[in-house]
């Protein structure tokens, strides 16, 4: 499966910067939606949602996604890689 790569940082609350990348299929990644898949990731980690926007996530390149990656995308609609701060 071929997947576009969103580069993401947001500041948390404690002011660490949270780095993670969202991935989404190749045929999804309007930009709403991807902020959508964000923002309901940065909601299940408790940290305020609604601070995420295009200039924090902007897509970074195309790849072709590993199975773990395919499989987590079929049941959720995207998967994040959490890269720093996102503990």
């Amino acid at each position: 499966m071929k997947i576009a790569v969103f580069d993401t940082y947001v500041t948390r609350p404690d002011g660490r910067l949270m780095h993670f990348d969202i991935l989404v299929p190749d045929a999804s990644r309007a930009q709403e939606q991807v902020l959508a898949f964000g923002r309901r990731y940065l909601a299940a980690r408790g940290l305020p949602a609604h601070q995420l926007s295009a200039e924090e996530c902007r897509f970074c390149h195309m790849e072709i996604a590993p199975d773990p990656v395919v499989e987590e995308i079929a049941r959720e609609g995207f998967a994040i890689i959490e890269l720093a701060n996102c503990d």
